[in-house]
């Protein structure tokens, strides 16, 4: 048997007034993923355990069938990895977001999702002009970056970036051992960003210049058991985002790059889709992830998110069916990590609906894949899930 993930991240959602009450996934044309509900069972899946923050780590780390109450202990560890960033014992990594701060106002998590080359001209003035001896900077992708300080002390609270659009930053900013230190480095990058070249050009072109860095997601050096060991499986993760990357690097499995991967709307998906094939020509399992029904959430966008969400199912679900049908013997399961509501363009902890079908999966009685369909059934936690879409019969 081969297994398939696809996962379209944030893509769960509240009824919306606009939509007549119904959710984007109701809304929204999606005529291949509700194809699986109707050849397979559609239920509900609970990423995040209580009294974890809702965020795509924990969610996506319970998809890929590992406890986060066992094993999480912060966002940028499981970036750093996939950064390929070794971290020493006493070093902590952070999540650094270039960020639109204007008049104390989160304006925009992503200055605008910058492109990756002008945000490498960033971070390549960061590690020039805010580097200790005791601090690094590291480039990703788009807005999201990492910095690691060694011998930070334990204690600090931060807060995402992508929760505050709108709202004012200051009683935002971390706070308890440490915050001091992080002040002045965060006061440093904003002079240093305000004369950037490439900012000044994304002014002259309209768009929004990267004003501050935003540093939250912190944690020390992370381990996992590796999915051969846990499941005796062999995979790869195919993601534009370093987070779900990371993930897959300490799972042990292998990131497959895809050029034009973007984590938005109109993202090379079918290099994706070309991926996730060969990988299942040669490895039990592919886990396919999709970041821009969340991005689109984020931002409050819904005519984008319905967008993203038909993209999805056009680009990735449909062609992975073709697929499906080909092998005979592929289990496809599409599932969101989290709900990003378009009303409070963040995260929330609610169940979100999953749909599977396959080789031993008995077809069900829904006939469409969206939150109302799924209501019913007792939600799965995400480690149970896994277990159940690799080892039973449904």
């Amino acid at each position: 048997m081969k297994y398939a993930m696809l996962i379209g991240d944030g893509m769960a959602d509240w009824p919306i007034p606009q939509l007549d009450n119904r959710t984007p996934l109701e809304y929204a044309q999606t005529p291949n993923m509700d194809r699986v509900v109707v050849q397979g069972v559609i239920g509900q899946v609970a990423t995040v355990p209580q009294g974890m923050q809702p965020g795509s780590d924990v969610a996506n780390m319970a998809l890929l069938g590992y406890d986060p109450m066992r094993f999480y202990n912060g966002r940028a560890p499981i970036e750093a990895a996939s950064l390929g960033v070794a971290l020493d014992e006493n070093d902590t990594a952070f999540r650094c977001n270039l960020v639109t701060i204007q008049n104390d106002m989160m304006v925009d998590y992503s200055a605008g999702h910058i492109s990756t080359e002008e945000a490498h001209q960033i971070v390549d003035a960061l590690q020039m002009y805010c580097t200790s001896a005791t601090t690094h900077f590291y480039p990703g992708i788009s807005y999201r970056h990492l910095m690691v300080v060694a011998g930070f002390p334990e204690g600090l609270e931060t807060t995402p970036p992508h929760d505050i659009t709108g709202k004012p930053v200051h009683s935002y900013l971390p706070k308890g051992e440490g915050a001091e230190e992080l002040s002045k480095l965060i006061g440093t990058a904003h002079e240093v960003l305000a004369d950037l070249p490439v900012n000044k050009t994304r002014v002259k072109e309209g768009k929004r210049p990267v004003t501050d860095i935003w540093l939250w997601g912190q944690g020390q050096s992370l381990s996992l058991p590796s999915m051969a060991q846990k499941y005796g499986m062999t995979g790869s993760v195919i993601s534009a985002v370093d987070l779900v990357r990371g993930l897959g690097v300490l799972a042990g499995l292998t990131i497959r790059l895809v050029d034009g991967a973007t984590g938005y709307l109109g993202t090379n998906y079918k290099g994706k889709v070309d991926a996730a094939q060969a990988a299942l020509e040669d490895e039990d399992f592919v886990y396919l992830h999709i970041e821009a029904p969340d991005e689109t959430g984020h931002e409050g966008e819904l005519e984008k998110k319905i967008q993203a969400i038909e993209e999805f199912d056009k680009y990735i679900v449909g062609e992975m069916l073709k697929y499906q049908e080909q092998r005979g013997d592929l289990r496809i399961i599409i599932t969101p990590d989290h709900p990003t509501p378009i009303e409070i363009k963040t995260h929330c902890a609610d169940p979100v609906p999953f749909t599977l079908c396959g080789p031993g999966v008995k077809p069900g009685n829904e006939t469409t894949y969206c939150e109302h369909s799924a209501r019913n059934a007792t939600p799965l936690s995400g480690p149970e899930l896994f277990e159940r879409f690799i080892k039973q019969s449904w």
